[in-house]
């Protein structure tokens, strides 16, 4: 599989390291690239596209790509005008047999893959509550740069891969979220926001911000017959799965901890997952980007309120 990466900013050389011989070409309108526009390079010399720009120019880049019977790999979140234009993407590139993926890239987290098994296992019995918190140290960054401090500000940068993580877990996690807290302590847009979900099981609560100087990732599960637990990611520092077995009626329960310390392994698998999905020709499936966008806007226009509000 021949691919371009298009947009060379963050992301852009983290997608072309990661395609390694399978990369032809990058595009970017004002960095240096071979080429300005992905129009530009010609069509017998790709078969799918890594995008890695602002959400603004991706649904116009995404029909490019189908159109020309190209797959795409879209970074998070597939950000676009209104959910019809989802709907619009999925059923376009089925009718063209082409992949349309939406990169999140902490499913491949080796503790997340854990984490998931754990709980499909059944071991854990009946979960009650799960709570991340996902954090890093970018308000100054974000609010020098025009675009992103706009709009929700961290909910839909953090809190898509949060709500992802959600739908990785535990499938459809079923009762609405809702806003507990928004603030923007030094930006423009929301930099640090909590919401939860509290009418089904498991309850779940979600705190994300831009203002923790250190970057980290936490996560609690508590369940009928023990807890499991997650801190850190593999980007950052030694990443730490803890589970821990309930003894009844009371005690200190036996630990299991496992401590990684390793490169960052997501990139290189969520790209060799996308190229199997291309590969094989597997139909696109943007279900969980219908409910990210869903759900992501409504919390989105309740936090950019909170925060008027407050002003």
């Amino acid at each position: 599989m021949r691919v371009v990466v298009v947009g060379m900013g963050v992301q852009g050389p983290k997608r072309r390291a990661s395609a390694g011989a399978d990369f032809v070409a990058c595009v970017d309108p004002v960095r240096d690239a071979d080429y300005k526009q992905l129009a530009d390079v010609p069509l017998d010399r790709y078969d799918a596209v890594l995008l890695c720009t602002p959400d603004d120019p991706k649904l116009d880049l995404l029909r490019f790509c189908i159109s020309h019977g190209k797959s795409a790999l879209v970074e998070k979140p597939l950000w676009v005008r209104s959910e019809g234009d989802i709907t619009t993407l999925e059923t376009e590139a089925r009718a063209k047999g082409v992949v349309l993926y939406t990169a999140y890239n902490h499913r491949f987290e080796p503790h997340f893959v854990r984490m998931r098994d754990l709980i499909a296992s059944g071991e854990l019995g009946t979960i009650y509550s799960c709570r991340m918190f996902y954090g890093n140290g970018t308000a100054r960054l974000v609010r020098d740069s025009a675009w992103r401090d706009s709009g929700a500000g961290v909910l839909p940068d953090l809190g898509s891969h949060l709500l992802d993580t959600c739908r990785f877990w535990f499938g459809d996690v079923g009762g609405e979220f809702a806003l507990s807290a928004a603030h923007a302590y030094e930006n423009k847009a929301p930099d640090h926001v909590v919401i939860a979900s509290e009418t089904v099981r498991p309850r779940i609560e979600l705190e994300m911000t831009m203002l923790m100087w250190k970057n980290h990732f936490t996560c609690d599960i508590l369940a009928e017959r023990g807890s499991a637990h997650i801190e850190s990611l593999c980007k950052w520092d030694t990443t730490v799965f803890t589970r821990r077995s309930r003894v009844l009626p009371a005690g200190r329960p036996p630990e299991e901890r496992i401590a990684l310390n390793q490169a960052d392994p997501t990139w290189n698998l969520e790209y060799a997952h996308f190229k199997r999905l291309v590969e094989t020709g597997t139909p696109t499936d943007l279900s969980t980007d219908l409910w990210l966008h869903r759900t992501l806007a409504r919390l989105g226009d309740d936090a950019i309120a909170q925060i008027g509000a407050s002003r």
